[in-house]
């Protein structure tokens, strides 16, 4: 297929310079992680919402369990990790995320627990996460989360306190129901702000302190601000060429959500000037942008720059995906600042694995025509079902409602052996040259 202005091989992604900033502050924040015990600092490990602030707040050490899993596959070191896990007993087909945080938990009882003696290699990341003294589960519609912190629980012998935050699936089948609306939503969103604050007397007894209100109301103003920010920036991607990319935003990721709140705010300053000043300069996030994209499915962590470079090489533009223009603190409206519990316990609702199809496909529909798609690009993860469970109805609605063409291929989160480039190659090409021929009809 031959679709190229320049020679294929030379084109590369053009990527946000501002968005270099993210890496330096994800490498200060798991040294400040692996140096938590000899500060002498409590350690939380969590999976799921985003509840740092409130661990933040309370000056606790927390571990994204996700996070730890995508830094280990992103620096293509995940692999000892899993191979711990699988010789531990965790078959290929669990969450490569928590297959690859289960073998980093196997790998510390190893190497620091009561039984420990083996000398640890320095370089090998997959040991080096404090132990926790504490475990909180706040997942979405996944019930990997909850089995997740139980294993973690048994690797550690069963002796580390855990709280569990329930987060009931958003059915939407009432007649008043709707996205952020209906009877159901307000009742939900009362269920899960009682938790909260049941959870804040569970981090309490873990400190043996009054909990800091005060400090929580600042966190959460400063990350109300910041997505404010990254909501803006990724709205003047509706231009055209597109100044930024969904693999823009993928590496944006972390510092809204799970990095320390002081300099989020700041980082998210820089990347909506950077992307202002592309906008008024006609620069894009791909240097001959002919073909718009809209990417279903969470990233494969160890394929960022890679896919990045691979769809610019197709002057394809990726411009929105789910994974992170419908998640990461995506409602800042609701946020009270000064009386922040029920907007976080809104914001961890509309995680979107956690709406029923309905709402879902009418979110995702919506995006794609605010970013005036071309086509869809289906990551279906091999190990994370509950992201793929409505990918072939979203591709129906796709077709039906928008006539635009869908390409599907199998990968994962972090388990590298699952992605296939051919696969990828033949399907996105020939969803292209559906593109293609679409255009000469519309002509």
């Amino acid at each position: 297929m031959n679709i190229a202005v320049r020679p294929f091989e030379e084109k590369k992604a053009n990527k946000l310079q501002s968005t270099r900033i993210a890496g330096k502050l994800v490498n200060d924040y798991w040294e400040m992680v692996w140096r938590a015990k000899e500060e002498g600092k409590l350690v939380c490990w969590y999976e799921g919402s985003a509840i740092n602030p409130f661990l933040e707040a309370a000056d606790i050490c927390w571990v994204h369990g996700e996070a730890y899993s995508a830094m280990l596959a992103a620096r293509h070191q995940e692999g000892t990790a899993q191979r711990v896990a699988e010789e531990r007993g965790y078959m290929r087909e669990l969450c490569s995320y928590a297959r690859t945080h289960l073998g980093c938990a196997v790998s510390n009882q190893r190497l620091r627990g009561d039984n420990a003696g083996a000398t640890p290699d320095e370089d090998d990341l997959t040991w080096k996460l404090p132990a926790p003294d504490m475990i909180i589960s706040a997942y979405a519609y996944c019930s990997t989360g909850q089995q997740w912190d139980e294993m973690t629980s048994r690797v550690f012998g069963k002796k580390i306190p855990i709280f569990n935050v329930s987060l009931p699936w958003i059915w939407g089948s009432k007649p008043d129901a709707g996205y952020l609306r209906g009877q159901e939503w307000e009742e939900t969103s009362d269920y899960v702000e009682r938790q909260l604050h049941d959870m804040v007397k569970f981090i309490e007894e873990r400190t043996g302190k009054p909990y800091p209100w005060d400090r929580l109301h600042e966190l959460m103003a400063d990350i109300k601000r910041a997505s404010e920010l990254r909501l803006e920036a990724m709205e003047l991607c509706t231009a055209q060429p597109a100044p930024a990319s969904f693999f823009d935003w993928v590496v944006s990721i972390a510092p809204i959500n799970n990095l320390p709140v002081p300099g989020v705010k700041q980082y998210f300053e820089t990347v909506l000037e950077e992307v202002k000043q592309r906008v008024r300069d006609g620069e894009g996030a791909v240097p001959d942008e002919k073909y718009r994209l809209f990417f279903d499915g969470i990233m494969n962590w160890n394929k960022v720059g890679w896919l990045a470079n691979k769809f610019a090489r197709w002057d394809a533009a990726v411009v929105a995906g789910r994974y992170t223009h419908m998640a990461f603190w995506q409602e800042p409206g609701l946020i009270d600042p000064g009386k922040p519990v029920r907007g976080m316990a809104q914001n961890y609702l509309i995680c979107p694995n956690n709406h029923a199809a309905p709402i879902l496909i009418d979110l995702i529909m919506g995006l794609c025509r605010k970013f005036k798609v071309d086509g869809m690009v289906i990551h279906a993860s091999r190990t994370c079902r509950a992201f793929t469970n409505p990918q072939f109805m979203i591709a129906d609605a796709a077709h039906r409602q928008l006539g635009i063409p869908s390409s599907m291929f199998e990968g994962d989160v972090t388990d590298e052996s699952f992605y296939k480039d051919e696969l990828l190659n033949s399907r996105v090409e020939a969803m292209l040259e559906a593109i293609e021929s679409r255009r000469m009809v519309a002509a």
